[in-house]
């Protein structure tokens, strides 16, 4: 027995055979350590490209049947990509479910080594280590000031306490709405158009921003599409973001 993120004893098969990812980002740290694994995910699970499990519908919607009758021994979950109430469900109907929480970048490298050491019992891979070694010196302030958009009609924002927040902090930018009260926050466009901003990020998700659709609102600030995966995943696409977005 051992506790998940959020502290509650969560008592998988010895050692997980028949696992159930929900997160789309630890779908692809799950299978860096052993595809063969993963007996289901959801239908926004995209890496990686070949993998060839049950789907399971969404993070927001799982099918809970579905689920159930791939006799998983364990469920892996996020406090925030996942519902309280499908998690609730699970563990009602005796599928040991591991949960985590990951709103920094360390937190995330920790959370992984846990999941893949503790609840998978797996050893641990080295692009994990890679990786906390390449965010691990943060480059000097002054890159300028960043919004995140996730959302548009109504547009929205990454706010406070986000992975991605602190992504962008680590690379150098100034995150212009850490200071939000809401993690998400809904804002107009002239919040984000405007001369105290130095750029604006479109990524493809959950949004999918274009070149079409997104940067044509804007007249006053540069706008980059950037892929979402390397903003919002933690996983061995946090190599490819360090290179990429630095």
């Amino acid at each position: 027995m051992t506790l998940d993120d959020l502290g509650t004893e969560v008592s998988p098969g010895r050692p997980a055979r028949r696992v159930v990812s929900l997160v789309p980002s630890l779908t692809e740290v799950i299978a860096s350590v052993d595809p063969a694994l993963l007996v289901g995910a959801t239908q926004w699970c995209t890496h990686p490209a070949d993998l060839d499990v049950v789907r399971v519908r969404g993070t927001k919607n799982p099918d809970v049947a579905r689920i159930l009758a791939l006799a998983p021994d364990l469920v892996v979950a996020n406090r925030e990509e996942n519902r309280a109430l499908d998690v609730h469900r699970l563990r009602e109907a005796g599928v040991p479910v591991w949960v985590t929480r990951i709103e920094t970048l360390d937190e995330a490298f920790a959370s992984m080594r846990r999941l893949v050491s503790e609840a998978l019992e797996r050893e641990v891979p080295a692009w994990i280590g890679e990786a906390e070694a390449a965010w691990r010196e943060t480059p000097p302030a002054g890159r300028g000031r960043v919004a995140v958009a996730v959302w548009r009609d109504p547009w929205m924002v990454v706010g406070r306490d986000t992975f991605t927040g602190d992504l962008v902090r680590r690379l150098g930018w100034e995150h212009a709405f850490a200071g939000s009260d809401d993690r998400y926050p809904h804002v107009d466009i002239d919040d984000l158009d405007h001369t105290g901003l130095d750029l604006v990020l479109l990524p493809d998700e959950p949004y999918a921003f274009t070149a079409d659709d997104g940067p044509e609102s804007f007249t006053h600030v540069p706008t980059e599409l950037v892929p979402g995966r390397l903003l919002t995943w933690y996983g061995p696409s946090l190599l490819e973001a360090h290179e990429i977005l630095r």
